[in-house]
């Protein structure tokens, strides 16, 4: 059986050495090579990388998103096609499959669990799923060592706040704007703010997320938070044609701008 890299263990120990964090992310069956755009971005100096499972209706995400997860389940991408593509996929840090709750639930909560952990993804981000309602997925991502990451966003109450930390394994995501993912020119006054909120309740490492666009986005991020969640920026090079190696040249720039704070 595959060992799975504890995440938050794995984050903590970075951001505790000084690093500011770094997770990009890629989407599952997107082309024949999203698995060494993967590779590229594991080398380029990612932290840990998050794997979008494509889904019909992705709610929460942007134009870009939207293109790349259409494109790869217009390729046959499915669920299990994509974890299976995973397996025995050794780039040295954390993977975090980021879903919908309509995929975990088809495919059962335990089963889904096992099977991230079978093929060694440490975490799964499902963000439609309500705290309140997470009992059942939290309870078999626990039981197969999954770390269930949950989102924190600018209007969340101060006492949720609080709770969605105390649930939350891996790390809190933070969303630095109310709305969907995508690129944006500036980066949100609100995310600084969440970032604060967020470190002022948990030493779990916090990830700033939504809108992180650019290098100097990144580093304006990470002023008050550990890092940064990097996803449509990525996948818009993926989609006007980037190789692997010019997707992890541009997380190195990110990489590169976080290093030098």
């Amino acid at each position: 059986m595959t060992t799975l890299i504890d995440l938050e263990a794995h984050l903590r120990a970075r951001r505790d050495a000084g690093q500011k964090l770094l997770v990009p992310y890629v989407t599952g069956g997107l082309g024949s090579n999203w698995v060494n755009v993967l590779r590229a971005m594991a080398a380029a100096g990612a932290d840990a990388i998050e794997i979008g499972i494509p889904f019909s209706d992705p709610v929460m995400d942007g134009p870009t998103i939207q293109e790349a997860s259409q494109r790869a389940l217009d390729l046959g991408a499915t669920p299990l096609g994509i974890l299976a593509q995973v397996a025995d996929l050794d780039v040295g840090v954390p993977l975090v499959a980021m879903t919908y709750y309509n995929i975990v639930f088809r495919t059962g909560h335990r089963r889904f669990a096992r099977t991230l952990a079978d093929v060694g993804v440490s975490g799964a981000i499902v963000p439609d799923i309500p705290l309140e309602e997470s009992l059942d997925w939290t309870r078999a991502a626990d039981d197969a060592g999954i770390a269930t990451v949950l989102l924190a966003s600018p209007v969340t109450p101060d006492d949720r706040l609080v709770r969605i930390c105390e649930r939350s394994r891996g790390f809190v995501y933070g969303v630095s704007l109310m709305g969907i993912t995508g690129e944006r020119a500036s980066l949100a006054e609100s995310a600084g703010v969440m970032a604060k909120r967020l470190k002022a309740v948990t030493d779990k490492p916090v990830l700033l997320g939504f809108g992180v666009s650019s290098a100097q986005h990144a580093v304006e991020a990470a002023r008050q938070a550990d890092g940064v969640v990097v996803a449509s920026a990525l996948m818009r090079r993926v989609l006007d044609g980037g190789t692997p190696e010019q997707v992890g040249a541009l997380v190195g720039e990110l990489r590169a701008a976080l290093d030098g704070m």
